[in-house]
């Protein structure tokens, strides 16, 4: 199959999961064009085999905000008439699903062929963009009007569904994990008799993403275990991590790695991941995590139950519960052996449920399902007429 994927280049989780299913599907066999503003992160220094596709943005004065929404659907439409693409997948709602929505009507009537359109929800593009209301009937439309839309969780799917009038069905499949890139350190003394032990939190500093609630933990923590904090990624909530951190009096305990592309390296050499988020969709950095022996300790919100279980890959503790969250990562850390099984079995767990080959083996089977097409009904209620005839 000829198959777009178009994601934000970020090293957000919808970019970091576009492009590892892209990687994938290029293994399986298939042809492979990705559509962005910029190299996504996880394909920089990569360029056999895929085609990548740079969304030009013009930048005119009369515009107030570039138009990207058009410049990616002619991109696509170009893309798609010129190299006959059957699929094109795109990753995160607002503005992709109705950008794609756009090269299908633009491909249907310059070469009357019928692009094949599929939605991956991720989670901030449906439970926080997608629901202001400027957004929100264009969303709808666009999930109305794709030929199939998967989510990352069944809490994300049911999120969709409560808050938009969703008149077709959505599928759940799951986040792929590259268990070899995310794999324990094999030369690495597992046991880690080093004294200070090392917490990890992987976070854009988004509010929602509650980092302060992290320095908190490790202050309790560190009054009976010897730990450090340290924090991947970027993002507003710096400051008020580095202000907590110092208003607590353990700033010496805590450092900021900012974005880093090997956080694979950063997981292999830590011991424990401490995620206080008060909502994710599925939880990418938590996976990854698991995929390379680590155990979690974080907040029992959205779709983290469906990716880690509780008193088996580490701990759950309610929304904001700091004191548990510190008793928990005090347990672990303490003790190697549950730290280690905690390990073993969140490794175990991810090669089974999220192994990317897995993944993509499930997306093929539902671009095939969408390639058969649907009913000749379905395509009319779904899409204007101007596409009806497209098949």
């Amino acid at each position: 199959m000829k198959i777009g994927i178009v994601c934000y280049p970020s090293i957000g989780g919808s970019g970091i999961v576009a492009t590892q299913l892209g990687k994938s599907l290029l293994a399986r066999g298939h042809e492979i064009h990705f559509f962005s503003y910029d190299i996504p992160q996880r394909l920089s220094g990569e360029r056999d085999g895929f085609q990548f596709h740079h969304v030009d943005v013009p930048l005119y004065p009369v515009f107030r905000f570039p138009p990207y929404t058009l410049a990616l659907a002619t991109s696509i439409a170009e893309v798609a008439e010129r190299d006959e693409l059957d699929v094109v997948h795109v990753h995160y709602a607002i503005p992709h699903s109705t950008s794609a929505l756009l090269a299908k009507l633009m491909t249907c009537h310059y070469t009357s062929r019928n692009l094949k359109i599929v939605t991956t929800l991720h989670g901030t593009d449906i439970d926080l963009v997608g629901w202001e209301p400027s957004y929100r009937r264009i969303v709808e439309y666009s999930i109305n009007s794709s030929d199939a839309v998967t989510a990352v969780s069944h809490w994300l799917k049911e999120a969709t569904l409560e808050k938009f009038h969703v008149e077709r069905d959505i599928e759940v499949i799951y986040n792929p994990i590259d268990t070899e890139l995310f794999s324990p350190d094999p030369v690495r003394d597992q046991t880690n008799g080093e004294e200070m032990k090392t917490i990890l939190h992987i976070s854009n500093f988004r509010p929602v993403k509650r980092v302060e609630d992290a320095v908190k933990i490790l202050d309790l923590v560190r009054n009976s275990h010897p730990a450090r904090l340290v924090f991947l990624g970027d993002g507003p909530d710096r400051q008020l991590a580095e202000k907590t951190a110092h208003q607590l009096g353990v700033a010496d305990r805590v450092s900021f790695a900012g974005q880093t592309e090997n956080v694979e390296e950063w997981l292999r050499n830590g011991d424990l991941l401490l995620s206080t988020s008060e909502t994710e969709s599925f939880g990418m950095s938590i996976a990854e995590a698991m995929s390379t022996g680590l155990p979690v300790v974080a907040y029992n919100v959205g779709g983290i139950p469906e990716v880690m279980e509780d008193g088996a890959h580490g701990t759950l503790v309610d929304l904001g519960d700091i004191c548990s969250a510190a008793k928990a990562v005090g347990h672990i850390l303490s003790d190697e052996g549950v730290r280690n099984a905690y390990g073993i079995a969140a490794r175990q767990s991810i090669r089974n449920k999220f192994e990317a080959e897995k993944i993509a083996s499930d997306y093929e089977r539902l671009y095939e399902t969408v390639l058969e097409g649907s009913t000749a009904e379905d395509q009319k209620s779904r899409l204007p007429a101007a596409v009806w005839n497209c098949d």
